[in-house]
């Protein structure tokens, strides 16, 4: 196909840029058609942004670096953090939070040591995330990062080199021969064979991070910088070639000018490199001095190493010698594959659940956890909040993903993600406005995996109509298998929200004694298989992923206006989705942070039937909330068919439950019990005859409770 479009054979350097920018990881050959069934989908730019008001943007996005961090844990994570911070920059905004999502128990330690080291050094605070354990991951782990930045509305950068005679300035690292074909090569492939890939692992520097954003944001100021783009994955060569493109112009290359790390080096690994802490810049010629002066003050280096010419066209020469000349348009449409995807038998037998066949079993759970931080909403809450200096505004940030859903039906699967993100955002009092995706599957050239991939698209598009979210910026990373055992498909979805009012806003705790407690969101206590369906407690219980998962959107967008609309008028105390694990869980999550208790009313034979179901069941498209007795009158008037179940009243800082703890269901972080809350390796266990401890939360012998719940030791 090169060689046609060429009409001749590519030298080893144009190859090797071909190759890049042709890969799943920079040419989204597999994936691009299947994007056009998102809402608004951009990837005009290296972020998304939304206006927030006040001559104000919120610019974020989520990517992936799972492969790298497969190879090389602490690096792997680290540069990912590095790369994102990047991306923000490179639309004028200053990085202001960070939220991760890693996947995987045996290199949980070493990713958290990368996350946390390099966004510590950088000043970036990491205030929200996730954390999932599960046995699909163990060869291919997910380490998903996200961050988010703020702008003048009328400063954001753009990456296009757009006016004919602009100087190409190449500002920060040394080019060096680390990560070549890291990002773009590592990302677009299965780990089929036992081999060491460590070089092709970028290597980071924090501490130049800091200074790199500091002095671009500092040559921004001038107004003498036309075009700002990061050098991420395939480097130098999607850096050039990509700004080019936006401008529709075309570029003449210098490598002898690129500032280099080590000798020898040739033309294809000095425009193949992935060596990090680099950022291109577009600049007219009689600014070159004046954005020199600003990286001179900062001590990063500054070289100038090409031209935009008119001719659409990439020349690349090192001196006088041709190395590479190549169209811009060749370069940039990689080959796109529309694929026809099956449902395997597979995958039909396991949505197959049925209650009766699930036995009622004695069960003990020890329950570690470690509380998230926030910032003005503090440890605990769904979504980060972290205010708007200079204004009475807030933002809400969130980031989730639960691969059991679309493995059992990727339809549904892709709404519950869209959907709990917002709603983690609504139950802080947050208007979701848009959304950054990161689609995380297995090899697309398999027709199971390809269905997966497009049945969670489509119903991620779905939700996002529904609840009237656009997805503004995102990533792709395919290819996460290994020897032929892929992932579970999981697309991990970043939420923004806006408060208008900081003090009008939500905890996820209980905030004091003496507030009613309801479950907003389901009419009726009758078990459903759907319940258990690829619940936390199924799987650690019974061993099983089975079963269908359902939601109704449209309850799920009257449930979330309500609990917005009830935070807003002052009627909610505290709100906490109900998600994996169930009302148990959710309740024993909303006691933790200030040590406040909660003491369930009502009769316990409407739940014992299937206790399982109402305690640890996840249906969908519920919120605990709690309120004084003389504001129900208030949520009733607004509850518009929602449903409410009266769940109870708290005090003491325990949880007994004497028969009758709850009428009606919730939910929760983590049933399986606290595996994934801090990695601290907290198993969910069957309780023995005779054993005991003092982090018990639920013991169920037959049909009835008869063990306390007491969260003093467990929290």
């Amino acid at each position: 196909m090169i060689v046609e479009r060429l009409d001749r054979e590519p030298n080893p350097v144009e190859l090797g840029m071909f190759g890049a920018l042709w890969s799943e990881h920079c040419g989204y050959k597999h994936s691009r058609p299947l994007l056009r069934f998102f809402p608004t989908q951009s990837g005009a730019e290296n972020a998304g942004a939304v206006d927030i008001g006040d001559g104000l943007a919120v610019v974020f996005k989520v990517e992936s670096h799972n492969h790298p961090s497969a190879v090389e844990p602490l690096q792997g994570a680290a540069t990912g953090v590095g790369g994102i911070v990047r991306d923000i920059l490179a639309m004028g905004a200053r990085p202001i939070a960070l939220l991760d999502s890693p996947h995987n128990r045996h290199l949980f330690r070493r990713v958290v040591e990368g996350i946390s080291w390099y966004g510590n050094c950088i000043g970036v605070p990491d205030v929200a995330g996730e954390i999932y354990f599960d046995e699909s991951y163990s060869h291919n782990p997910l380490v998903n990062a996200m961050c988010v930045g703020l702008v003048a509305t009328d400063k954001l950068a753009s990456a296009a080199a757009g006016r004919v005679g602009s100087v190409l300035l190449l500002v920060g690292a040394e080019t060096g021969r680390d990560g070549i074909h890291g990002a773009s090569g590592l990302a677009s492939r299965t780990f089929e064979e036992e081999q060491e890939l460590r070089p092709t692992v970028q290597v980071g520097n924090p501490f130049l991070e800091k200074v790199l954003i500091e002095s671009c944001l500092e040559a921004l100021e001038t107004g003498c910088v036309s075009g700002l783009q990061d050098l991420g994955a395939a480097g130098l060569t999607s850096a050039a070639i990509e700004s080019a493109y936006r401008g529709g112009r075309g570029l003449i290359l210098d490598i002898s000018q690129v500032h280099r790390r080590e000798p020898g080096m040739s033309g294809y690994e000095v425009m193949l490199s992935e060596s990090q802490e680099r950022m291109l810049l577009v600049t007219a010629p009689e600014h070159v001095e004046r954005v020199q002066q600003v990286f001179r003050k900062w001590d990063v280096p500054c070289r100038e190493i090409g031209q935009v010419i008119q001719e659409p066209r990439a020349h690349v020469l090192e001196g006088d010698r041709p190395v590479a000349q190549l169209p811009i348009k060749h370069l940039t449409e990689a080959p796109r594959y529309r694929l026809n995807g099956q449902q395997s038998l597979e995958q039909r037998d396991r949505q197959r659940l049925v209650l009766d066949e699930i036995p009622l079993r004695s069960v003990y759970r020890r329950y570690d956890h470690q509380v998230q931080t926030n910032t003005v909403a503090g440890p605990g809450s769904d979504a980060a909040v972290l205010r708007i200096k200079g204004t009475g505004k807030a933002i809400a940030l969130s980031i989730d993903g639960n691969g059991r859903f679309c493995y059992l039906d990727p339809y549904r699967g892709g709404q519950i993600v869209v959907a709990e993100v917002c709603r983690n955002l609504s139950s802080t009092g947050a208007e979701p406005l848009a959304l950054t995706d990161c689609l995380n599957f297995g090899n697309p050239e398999r027709p199971e995996i390809y269905y997966q991939l497009e049945w969670s698209i489509r119903g991620m598009a779905r939700a996002c109509r529904v609840l009237g979210v656009p997805v503004v910026s995102g990533n792709v990373s395919l290819y996460n298998e290994s020897q032929g055992q892929a992932i579970y498909p999981t697309p991990v979805v970043g939420g923004l929200g806006l408060l208008e009012d900081v003090t009008r806003h939500a905890k996820s705790s209980f905030p004091e004694e003496g507030l009613d407690v309801y479950l907003v969101g389901q009419r009726n206590l009758r078990p459903r298989a759907s319940d258990l369906a690829g619940s936390e407690f199924l799987q650690a219980i019974h061993g099983l992923v089975a079963g269908r998962p359902a939601i109704n959107l449209a309850l799920e967008r009257r449930v979330q206006a309500l609990c917005r609309k009830a935070i807003a008028q002052g009627i909610v105390a505290s709100a906490h989705d109900c998600s994996d694990g169930g009302l148990a869980v959710a309740l024993a999550e909303c006691t933790f942070a200030e040590g406040i208790g909660f003491r369930g009313v009502g009769s316990l034979s409407r739940l014992m039937a299937r206790w399982d179901c109402s305690l640890f069941g996840e249906r969908q498209s519920r919120i605990v909330v709690s309120l004084c007795p003389e504001s129900v009158s208030g949520i009733a008037a607004n509850g518009n068919g929602t449903g409410r179940s009266f769940a109870g009243a708290w005090q003491d800082g325990r949880l007994p439950v004497p028969p009758g703890i709850i009428r009606g269901p919730g939910s929760l972080r983590n049933c399986r019990c606290l595996e994934r809350c801090a990695g601290t390796g907290a198993r969910g266990l069957r309780k023995q005859p005779g054993e005991t401890n003092p982090t018990t939360l639920l013991e169920f012998r037959g049909d009835h409770v008869v063990a306390p719940l007491s969260f003093e030791n467990a929290a």
